[in-house]
């Protein structure tokens, strides 16, 4: 198979717009669950630890939160059709890709420094560009 190939198909597979989340940003994940034949959507919050391929289709964020005193862990892929929306709460300064050093950390330590930034810009999900039908022209 040729590399163009393999490329269209790939890019076929890609959502048309994602939200472009960071490490150090806060995250509000809506992904569906379905169970027997019901179907619903459940909202993940936590911080992203790692950021992976983030031009390919495979991409990735793993987010972490801490639940009853435990650290869980779920990574995300962006463009896959069970991940609903991805929503940026908060924004942080850090400068690493990959904060592992915040699995060992607790309290005051684990906290992140805020910075500012737009929500509203951010969370906005450019729209897929619409494929406009062929007008037919009439034969007169």
């Amino acid at each position: 198979m040729s590399f163009a190939l393999i490329q269209k198909v790939n890019d076929e597979q890609k959502k048309a717009g994602v939200v472009d989340a960071r490490s150090g940003d806060t995250v509000r994940v809506h992904q569906k669950i379905k169970e027997g034949a019901k179907e619903r959507i459940q909202i993940f919050e936590g911080v992203v630890l790692r950021t992976d391929n983030k031009e390919s289709h495979t991409s990735r964020i793993t987010v972490r939160k801490i639940t009853s005193g435990v650290g869980v862990e779920k990574s995300f892929l962006l463009h896959s059709p069970l991940v609903e929306k991805v929503e940026i709460v908060r924004r942080a300064k850090v400068r690493r890709n990959y904060l592992s050093f915040l699995r060992n950390r607790s309290g005051k330590s684990a906290r992140l420094v805020a910075k500012n930034f737009d929500r509203e810009a951010v969370n906005k999900v450019a729209e897929a560009p619409k494929v406009e039908a062929p007008v037919e022209e009439k034969a007169e």
